[in-house]
């Protein structure tokens, strides 16, 4: 597991590299356009969101369990999202689209945020979200021939793997300060919650999954195969944990 301070200079390099061509022309059809345009409105609009509310909820938690650094770290996460939510919109531009300025998603999905000050809630959604994710911008990478379209989704996949790590560790390290009861409690509602989601993410966008080549079923196993690695590494930190209390 890395600590705070190791993201921080994790994402502060990650973001001097460079992987779009922006030189490339926004050449794509429109039977494309007419494929992905609504959840590319509705995903650009979501990754801009200023984070205002995760932020005061990290400086809460960071401030009880005194690891200050985490509030920077994910601040620069958030910078991070931030930058796929501009990139997407630039190439709404170039193709002649509107930027929206509101999508029923993303206002339940905001208003959600805005009353929650739970960090586990937090960190669960964000993992979530995350996911289904990465499915999203590789359904919508193979959903058309577009060049730079491409480079922006593959420039995005290569930031969500880290950003799911980085959230599951912080979802160990929440779990593991529970009790045996609260852990097994925890599991059962993480299950729930994620696959809800998943669902309602699903019916949200289920014209870009399937133009990029997914079926329902597809998308699901896909996101069991996510879930179970992102709870085997919540566990197997849990357990790490514990061994290195008892040898201590």
């Amino acid at each position: 597991m890395k600590t705070s301070n190791q993201w921080i200079l994790y994402f502060k390099e990650n973001a001097k590299r460079q992987r779009i061509d922006w030189s490339l022309k926004a050449e794509i059809s429109e039977k494309e356009i007419a494929a992905i345009l609504s959840s590319l409105q509705a995903w650009q609009l979501g990754e801009t969101s200023d984070g205002r509310h995760l932020l005061k909820a990290v400086t809460r938690y960071a401030n009880q369990i005194n690891d200050l650094a985490y509030i920077e770290a994910t601040a620069l996460f958030i910078k991070e999202e931030q930058k796929h939510g501009n990139n997407l919109g630039i190439y709404l531009d170039r193709i002649g689209k509107p930027r929206i300025k509101a999508d029923l998603g993303d206002t339940l999905f905001r208003k959600v945020r805005y009353f929650n000050a739970n960090m586990e809630i937090w960190t669960l959604t964000v993992t979530v979200v995350e996911s289904t994710a990465q499915i999203f911008y590789q359904s919508m990478k193979d959903a058309s021939n577009c060049k730079l379209l491409k480079q922006i989704c593959t420039d995005i996949l290569i930031d969500e793997a880290p950003h799911i790590e980085f959230q599951t560790e912080r979802l160990s390290i929440i779990y593991n300060n529970k009790t045996a009861l609260g852990k097994a409690i925890s599991i059962k509602a993480y299950y729930l919650f994620y696959f809800s989601t998943a669902c309602v993410v699903w019916m949200a966008h289920k014209k870009l999954f399937k133009a990029g080549g997914n079926t329902f079923r597809k998308y699901m196993i896909k996101m069991r195969y996510k879930y179970n690695r992102i709870i085997n590494r919540v566990t197997a930190n849990s357990a790490a944990f514990n061994n290195n209390a008892i040898a201590h």
